[in-house]
């Protein structure tokens, strides 16, 4: 009964039996074999028009290597309060893109709107050289509640991006699980959407190392291998990320494993809710914030239960913890069974 996190899962049997099949023989090094060539033309197809892609081993370097590409001396980022890059990147972001300032939006379940969007970057007008420089908006899909930004949402952000003529990005570590919740296509939920560069993940839907770049126009990528080679995130072995990526779109295994993960996710918030229980925010991807007494975490716990307490910032009086009361972080994953979830309600209902 573990739910921790989907980065505690290992990789799917496709993956592996992937990178067993591509780790013989001798093949061009640094991304020039033809497996990495074959999966770079794979995400075209997902995306339906031609990407320039680059594989990296993390998130946090996807992230804030695209974010580098569109960065200005004294530049601005602006994202939500609780996002990724805001909060859990050690300052890798403002490290990679040469210093620039993440400017935090407050905004209720872990997204922010286009009118706080247009506030917040109002206080860097254009040629105002003391403030700095308008440089680009990041978002997170899903969110760091497990929220979802819906298509219009994703418009509504760009609009408010191009009128300062700068790009979007979107944090999609958990874009699998976004996709499939939405029952759009990749194109619907990105480019067509307004997105500029994706930080497309892997790892946290059953990849082992896995994430890449991408970006919607080719010619904005111009002079990205220079920054990803100079952040170490270029693989000597590369086809060992491009035979992951292999394993993982094969069959459509990418948003099996994810459609899965949402689905225990649901079954785990319907359970929760039938024992009395609360959650902190709708779910909609593969997490779940209950909110339940303490002395239930503390069974659960006992029993053999890992999840992790989270803090409940910014909830109404009617959703937010009592004083006997704590908010936790359930992620569901491919690997999580529903004897897993049956045996965790169980317990809660004890």
């Amino acid at each position: 009964m573990n739910f921790s996190s989907d980065n505690w899962a290992g990789a799917t049997a496709s993956v592996m039996d992937a990178l067993a099949r591509h780790s013989t023989g001798l093949v061009p090094s640094y991304g020039a074999d033809p497996l990495t060539e074959s999966v770079s033309k794979t995400f075209s197809e997902i995306f339906e028009k031609e990407v320039a892609v680059y594989f990296v081993a993390t998130g946090t370097a996807a992230n804030a290597l695209a974010l580098s590409a569109f960065a200005k001396p004294g530049g601005a980022v602006f994202c939500h309060a609780d996002a990724h890059i805001q909060v859990d990147e050690c300052g890798c972001p403002e490290f990679l893109t040469g210093g620039e300032k993440l400017v935090p939006i407050k905004g209720e379940n872990g997204k922010i709107t286009p009118d706080d969007l247009e506030k917040a970057m109002a206080a860097f007008p254009d040629g105002v050289v003391h403030h700095g420089q308008v440089a680009s908006v990041s978002i997170t899909q899903a969110t760091e509640c497990g929220t979802l930004y819906k298509l219009d949402e994703i418009t509504a952000i760009k609009a408010q991006a191009d009128a300062r003529g700068v790009p979007l990005h979107m944090d999609g570590a958990r874009f699998a699980n976004a996709l499939v919740s939405l029952d759009v296509t990749p194109a619907e939920m990105t480019w067509k959407a307004g997105v500029d560069v994706l930080s497309f993940g892997g790892t946290k839907n059953g990849c082992w190392c896995a994430e890449a770049v991408v970006f919607f126009d080719p010619e904005r990528a111009k002079g990205f291998e220079y920054f990803r080679k100079r952040a170490g995130h270029l693989f000597s072995k590369s086809r060992f990320v491009s035979a992951q990526f292999e394993g993982y779109f094969e069959n459509g295994n990418w948003l099996k494993t994810a459609s899965h993960a949402n689905g225990m996710a649901q079954e785990l918030m319907q359970g929760i809710k039938r024992s009395g229980g609360r959650v902190a925010w709708p779910v909609e991807a593969n997490e779940v914030f209950p909110i339940l007494p303490k002395v239930k975490v503390r069974r659960l716990q006992d029993a053999g239960s890992r999840f992790y307490e989270w803090p409940a910032k910014g909830l109404p009086s009617d959703v937010a913890p009592a004083g006997d009361e704590v908010c936790l972080r359930l992620v569901t994953s491919f690997a999580t069974s529903r004897e897993d979830v049956t045996c965790f309600l169980e317990l809660l209902g004890a």
